[in-house]
């Protein structure tokens, strides 16, 4: 039997899990973007500190865990893919004032209209993405 959305929501229910405590222990909204975004400009300096613990956090932690979990992806090798990937999604982010932890995650739960609306068309757009490019264009 597969076991994909058993990881799912082992994924699902430990990044909610971080969301709530962050927003309880600091009372600011888990938005990876926002966190990146206030170091990058300056924002928020005097929270340099527990932005950078954060990011490092969520870069350090899926390394440690790939040799225990060896995880199959189906990631492309193809590096100018990857980076026009992480730049889109970088712009998409800042032209939605947030990203998928801080919409998606803390903004729906909280029923957040902009959260709500926001989930629902980088979800579309995702899903209109994947087709052109798998499906019509054949580059994924």
């Amino acid at each position: 039997m597969q076991m994909d959305w058993a990881m799912g929501l082992l994924g699902g229910l430990m990044i909610g899990s971080a969301a709530a405590l962050y927003l309880l222990g600091n009372g600011r909204i888990m938005g990876a973007s926002g966190i990146l975004g206030g170091l990058l400009d300056g924002s928020e300096v005097r929270l340099w500190r527990e932005r950078g613990a954060f990011l490092a956090g969520l870069i350090l932690v899926p390394l440690l865990l790939v040799p225990v979990l060896a995880p199959e992806t189906h990631l492309t090798g193809n590096a100018a893919l990857l980076i026009a990937g992480g730049v889109l999604t970088g712009i998409g982010t800042r032209l939605a004032n947030g990203c998928t932890s801080g919409h998606g995650v803390c903004g729906i739960s909280r029923l957040a209209p902009r959260g709500i609306a926001a989930t629902v068309f980088y979800i579309l757009a995702g899903g209109v993405t994947v087709l052109l490019f798998r499906h019509v264009w054949g580059l994924i």
